[in-house]
């Protein structure tokens, strides 16, 4: 049961929230902040950045803030280097603050209409769901019910 809950959980993250397009953008931008410090780093004497390899390393160890990044050597690469710690991080901590707010938001931005509506066309499809579909709309129908049983109790 808690497996189908968490694989629930993710499918709603992936399907609801840019939570794949803004990983897929902070990646892109690790690897062309590391290619910028690599380009600058290249060839400097005392530079630990001597190849791609050590200026991605470079890049995670940088966004991670744990402070185990070597520093670069010139001017140019720390001034890249400050402005990828702080996109990164706002990127990598935005990512998680808007998927968390996005999808326990959800269900409060989404009107009554539209919810009734929602419930009428996965009925009409019904023969379409797979076993484990089913059983979760069973518990959630079922969980529905109680609610509603539960509100007209307090109401009268």
């Amino acid at each position: 049961m808690m497996g189908r809950r968490f694989r629930r959980f993710i499918g709603e993250i992936i399907n609801r929230t840019l939570f794949l397009q803004m990983v897929a953008l902070l990646a892109i931008l690790w690897m062309a902040f590391s290619a910028a410090i690599f380009l600058v780093e290249r060839g400097v004497e005392g530079s630990a950045i001597r190849s791609f390899g050590d200026a991605l390393y470079w890049g995670i160890a940088a966004l991670s803030t744990a402070g185990i990044a070597d520093s670069p050597v010139t001017g140019a690469s720390k001034l890249i280097g400050g402005v990828w710690i702080i996109i990164g991080s706002v990127l990598f901590f935005g990512i998680i603050v808007s998927t968390v707010t996005a999808y326990f938001m959800r269900p409060v931005q989404r009107p009554p209409d539209q919810l009734i509506e929602s419930i009428e066309y996965s009925l009409e499809e019904l023969d379409q769901l797979s076993v484990e579909e089913l059983d979760l709309l069973k518990e959630t129908v079922d969980t529905l019910i109680e609610h509603v049983e539960h509100i007209k109790s307090q109401r009268q």
